[in-house]
């Protein structure tokens, strides 16, 4: 049976992040962390609600707590009996009388309403009431959750809102999965390392800076290894090495058919190639594979491509082996604001911004689409996904796809 790196059928984009997700294995281990050390990070188990929330009966802002029942046949007016407010002991308001109340403070026992500062009259020690709804302005114990509660499933992702509703419930410490342990390289002869001075025919390595700061910022501990030359004892040597070390191995350049790639040689001498050649533009030459028991992903060189690539393929297999529960972005719908008649066997990504026009936001392409440059990708919001043989004519709906949305975990 031939390889799939040897027959001229490509994998769609959808199999390939499928086959991908297949190979990386879920993150093992697990670990406590304090709570506020556990931004951005994943659970590992379910965490249930350890109380009700609120407590208490409380009031949902200041104005006057009273029992409805004591305004009939009052004329509408009530004498304060004192004062609640937020982490007084529970009060007792004494019949045929309010009492003033801040927000979040325990409703007195006998009340049962609270009348907002606002819609009061206020004369000495007598409120007059207007009219008013009982019951009205209260959260009830328990109304945001009770004991014993899913409060989060296991493979959420520790936001802010998340570490502020884990500390509402006292959890000082939470089960998290370990980070994935990433090695990057970049390989070809041509790249240098910003700072240095660059000769005839030297780039600097753009793809090792942009594919660390995006496994960073999707919360991966990123080794960087030395830039790789092309040379197939060395390549060997170093994959073998870093292999060793990670929980899965990425790389840029030296993955397409030129005769100085001798990435997917030592790949293939080292362990298995499963795939090459996504239908995906910019980004054909993508493939993945082990080194050893180790995972590895190869991205295309044109900085560009490696950015769409580890966007759209990488990403969704990378979050899920970290635990993740939900890993898919969400995509807009706009209007295109272009024509783009170029079809294509492939799904094409291009690099767009939405501008605003006759009040709704509509997809404007950026001048360059070209793999090689970064400088679109820079200037644009996001991407817009033309899937495989279709046109696009000014006006026609399409997907657009933020950077907001697959940046960041």
């Amino acid at each position: 049976m031939s390889s799939p790196c040897e027959t001229p059928v490509m994998s769609s984009v959808e199999q390939a992040v499928h086959a991908l997700t297949s190979l990386l294995q879920p993150v093992a281990g697990s670990e406590q962390v304090a709570l506020e050390n556990a931004g951005g990070r994943v659970l590992a188990e379910a965490v249930p609600a350890l109380m009700d929330v609120p407590l208490w009966d409380n009031s949902a802002m200041d104005g006057y707590a009273l029992r409805s029942g004591d305004l009939a046949g009052a004329a509408g007016s009530l004498p304060v009996a004192g004062t609640q407010a937020a982490g007084d002991r529970q009060s007792r308001l004494p019949p045929g009388h309010c009492m003033k109340i801040f927000t979040g403070a325990a409703l007195p026992a006998g009340a049962d309403s609270v009348i907002p500062r606002e819609n009061v009259v206020v004369d000495g020690q007598l409120v007059s009431f207007g009219q008013f709804r009982a019951g009205q302005n209260i959260r009830r114990r328990g109304e945001e959750c009770r004991k014993g509660d899913l409060l989060l499933a296991a493979g959420s992702l520790l936001r802010p809102q998340e570490i502020g509703l884990l500390a509402s419930q006292g959890h000082a410490r939470v089960p998290v999965w370990r980070q994935l342990r990433i090695g990057l390289v970049s390989c070809g002869n041509e790249l240098r390392t910003p700072g240095e001075p660059l000769s005839d025919g030297q780039i600097y390595d753009a793809n090792g800076y942009l594919l660390a700061s995006l496994l960073q910022g999707w919360g991966f501990a990123v080794q960087r290894y030395p830039l790789l030359a092309d040379d197939l004892p060395a390549t060997m040597e170093l994959l073998h090495s870093a292999a060793a070390q990670q929980d899965i191995l990425l790389s840029s350049g030296g993955v397409s058919v030129g005769d100085a790639d001798y990435l997917r040689e030592a790949v293939s001498r080292l362990g298995s190639l499963n795939l090459w050649q996504v239908a995906i533009q910019p980004g054909k030459p993508l493939a993945f594979g082990r080194i050893g028991n180790t995972p590895w992903i190869g991205l295309p060189g044109n900085p560009g491509a490696s950015l769409v690539t580890a966007l759209v393929v990488a990403r969704p297999a990378l979050l899920a082996a970290a635990g993740l529960g939900n890993v898919e972005p969400a995509a807009m719908r706009v209007a295109a604001a272009f024509d783009w008649h170029k079809t294509s066997k492939r799904t094409r990504y291009l690099q767009a911004r939405l501008e605003q026009q006759d009040g709704r936001p509509v997809a404007v392409l950026h001048q360059q689409q070209s793999s090689a440059m970064l400088a679109n990708c820079s200037w644009a919001g996001g991407m817009v996904v033309v899937p495989p043989q279709q046109q696009i004519n000014a006006g026609d709906g399409v997907r657009f796809v933020s950077y907001q949305e697959v940046l960041h975990r």
